[in-house]
């Protein structure tokens, strides 16, 4: 039996390598790989050797020859196959190893393109692909982590047609996402992003429950391993609809830095908020926002979840908590409640994946997008259109709310007083009806409104909503600006002694 190995990532190879070589098979390689197994005592034959042509063009061309490709791809169950690979000296190859060069890590150092070209990979592909087809007389090994299973396969006679069918499924989506990953780059370079192809290529993290309805599957795809590096499962199972309410939590939680922010959310919108002085602080002051709608809801936690919070937040029930870290005594505060389901990240704040475009999709395909973010510059170069000016807590207390409404659903106002989110209205389909609704809550739930802030994500069309905000005792507002009456929007807010500030900046979520 014959093995051919050639390698990138060299991680794990000479012991595969020697477990081969143990179990009989005889072992061709290339360039680098060749030399570090020879290095290591591993007998090998160098590619030269079986194709009889010297590596061409700076390694270019090594095994773009009939002596590999026709090893890989003739069929041994067809006697014309085998007549022909006997008829040309052919010897089979049964099994292939072959990562690619490492063309993400090169366009991650370096902007040269020459040296980015020479790192787009033809002969791995191409041999991949072949044994791939092939996969019926032989096993394509692409996946570092696939060496053990590979060699007790060996062993133990278990080299079934379904695992090779399995390696098969992998190595092809191993080329397509390599494919993509380049035409993706290339489209950056030189289209903006926007070419006539765009690739969205996610790894399986793992498999949810059902999707958003229990008659729907469903997954969560990762990208770059963000959450297998930033995401464990302390108690429970993450469901379709936890996921997308923990990315909404999370985003809101994380905008914050090193703030002990705490965020509650309810099917993907917002129902409290805070930055207190500590995270116990902030959870009692986000649940006062809106706590009819925290039950059942996610929390997220920019902080360390521990014993004393989690006493708290098991005085109601909440589905899901995500914290930046969690003590252990206080996961042993929900032993008895079977259906809270608890994540962490691991680490000391909450991060974010900082993904530089955003896709939805729509009936028939998606739109593409660069990704939104709000940046401190925004807030803090805000211009001033009234006569009075935001104190310092009411200038914070904008930024939060600020940032608050650019994470909702549009149309959307947020309210804030003293770092906590004191009312919010969302996803209407006025901007008038959002700024009433959220005073009607705030209302019910006998909220002080008087000495908050508003913030909205998108220009205020008329001045209505600034004199119902008066009315509820708004003191500062922060808008992006931009309607033909602005002037009256700040004729509005000077007549009540207001403070105005425009970010030029708008920020829908739909």
């Amino acid at each position: 039996m014959r093995a051919l190995i050639s390698v990138s990532d060299k991680t794990g190879i000479i012991d595969f390598a020697k477990d081969l070589e143990a179990l009989g098979w005889e072992i061709v390689s290339t360039g680098g790989t060749y030399k570090l197994l020879k290095e290591e005592g591993i007998k090998a034959l160098e590619i030269s050797e079986v194709t009889k042509f010297p590596e061409m063009f700076d390694g270019r061309v090594k095994t773009l020859n009939p002596m590999i490709h026709g090893g890989i791809l003739h069929r041994r169950d067809v006697p014309s196959h085998v007549d022909v690979a006997a008829q040309h000296g052919i010897t089979g190859i049964d099994l292939v190893c072959v990562n690619l060069y490492p063309f993400k890590e090169t366009i991650a150092t370096t902007e040269d393109f020459d040296e980015i070209i020479e790192n787009i990979d033809i002969g791995g592909p191409a041999m991949v692909r072949s044994a791939a087809k092939n996969f019926a007389d032989v096993m394509i090994v692409t996946d570092v982590l696939d060496y053990d299973g590979v060699i007790e396969a060996i062993r133990t006679q278990t080299n079934t047609l379904e695992f090779r069918r399995s390696l098969m499924i992998k190595a092809f989506e191993h080329t397509a996402a390599y494919d993509s990953m380049i035409a993706n780059y290339m489209n950056k370079r030189f289209n903006d992003g926007f070419g006539d192809k765009q690739f969205v290529v996610g790894t399986k993290a793992f498999n949810t429950r059902y999707g958003e309805n229990p008659h729907q599957k469903g997954a969560l795809y990762e990208f770059d391993y963000f959450f297998t590096n930033n995401f464990k499962t302390l108690k429970g199972e993450a469901s379709f609809n936890n996921m997308t309410d923990i990315n909404g939590a999370v985003k809101i939680a994380a905008s914050f830095g090193d703030a002990p922010a705490v965020s509650i959310i309810k099917h993907a919108n917002p129902c409290g908020f805070a930055i207190g002085e500590d995270v116990l602080d902030s959870y009692v002051k986000a649940l006062k926002c809106d706590p009819i709608s925290a039950y059942g809801g996610v929390v997220a936690i920019n902080g360390t979840l521990n014993k004393a919070l989690a006493e708290k937040i098991n005085e109601i029930f909440v589905e899901v908590i995500i914290a930046a870290n969690v003590d252990e005594d206080a996961l042993h505060v929900f032993d008895s409640k079977k259906r809270i389901k608890i994540f962490t990240q691991e680490s000391k704040y909450l991060v974010l994946s900082d993904d530089d475009y955003d896709f939805k999709h729509v009936d028939g395909g998606f739109v593409y997008q660069e990704s939104d973010r709000v940046s401190d510059d925004e807030i803090a170069n805000a211009k001033c259109l009234t006569t009075r000016s935001a104190t310092k807590q009411e200038f914070s207390d904008l930024e939060i709310a600020y940032k608050v409404a650019s994470l909702t659903k549009s149309n959307c106002v947020v309210y804030v007083k003293d770092s906590m989110m004191v009312a919010i209205g969302m996803g209407m389909t006025s901007r008038v009806d959002a700024a009433k609704a959220a005073l009607r809550k705030a209302e019910e739930m006998g909220i002080d409104m008087n000495g908050s802030v508003l913030a909205s994500e998108a220009f205020f069309p008329f001045r209505d909503s600034i004199d119902a905000a008066a009315l509820a005792g708004v003191k500062a507002i922060i808008e992006p600006g931009g309607s033909i009456r602005d002037d009256e929007v700040v004729l509005a807010a000077n007549e009540y002694g207001m403070a105005l500030y425009f970010t030029g900046v708008r920020h829908f979520l739909h």
